[in-house]
């Protein structure tokens, strides 16, 4: 008798994604395959965003000096420059005045004092020791709120991946998967910060910069933030954390993010 052909659940899984017919996701797949979005695949499962210098260009002072809560959202899709390194934003956490799970809880000091600067400039910080997270300060000089960058994804460029060897060389990583820059600390890493870097303004060229690519992100997912179980109950379940909806590019956990 001859034996059963062995399927590899990679093949079950995309027969069943295939097979895939409700309303929702229909409407879901022809929108993505209409979509004007300049994309290309550099692996099948893993699509990049393709840009050049030309379409990026830098954000105003005036785009972060908003709560931090309207600027969270709209820094998704936006782009990280430094060096030869750039990164699209694909994640976000809000943090705000009178935040139980926010650095500016504790006042001014020498750790928070970035926090407390006018809209549009980084704060950096060491986590446990290991991780410099970047953070977009928010609002407008002394109200003490930013936004972290939770994860990113790289950029298409030619026919390979913008500054894709010094983000390895950085990480430590051989790969173009999103475990490359799927964590806040993943994304310090690639980018190259340190502390020193608190205080840059974002909206100048040269160094770090955030510039904006023209493309605007239409599906949004929000969930509660990540890490905080210190925070106030209300602190702990508010809704502040966004992310690009259908990208594989986002930290853990996924399953508490759903559709704005």
């Amino acid at each position: 008798m001859k034996a059963p052909v062995r399927r590899s659940k990679r093949v079950d899984q995309e027969d069943s994604e295939l097979k895939v017919t409700t309303p929702v996701a229909l409407r879901a797949r022809e929108k993505k395959n209409s979509s004007k979005t300049r994309a290309v695949r550099v692996r099948p499962e893993y699509p990049l965003t393709r840009t050049t210098a030309e379409d990026m260009k830098l954000m105003p002072p005036e785009f972060f000096q908003i709560d931090a809560l309207d600027l969270a959202p709209r820094l998704l899709g936006k782009f990280l420059r430094k060096d030869n390194v750039v990164l699209r934003i694909t994640e976000v956490e809000a943090y705000r005045p009178n935040d139980s799970a926010c650095h500016g809880r504790f006042g001014v000091t020498s750790r928070t004092a970035p926090v407390f600067g006018p809209g549009g400039h980084a704060y950096v910080y060491l986590c446990y020791g290991l991780h410099m997270m970047l953070n977009i300060v928010a609002d407008k000089e002394g109200v003490g709120a930013a936004v972290l960058i939770r994860s990113c994804s790289p950029v298409a460029e030619g026919d390979g991946i913008a500054g894709l060897e010094t983000i390895q060389e950085r990480r430590g990583q051989k790969t173009d998967k999103p475990v490359l820059l799927n964590g806040p600390g993943k994304v310090g890493q690639a980018l190259g910060l340190s502390t020193e870097w608190s205080h840059h303004p974002l909206y100048s060229p040269g160094g770090l910069e955030l510039l904006d690519g023209g493309e605007e992100v239409e599906k949004v997912m929000s969930g509660p933030r990540v890490g905080i179980d210190y925070a106030l109950p209300e602190h702990v379940n508010a809704l502040w954390r966004f992310a690009i909806a259908d990208t594989p590019w986002i930290s853990a956990p996924k399953n508490t993010l759903k559709p704005l």
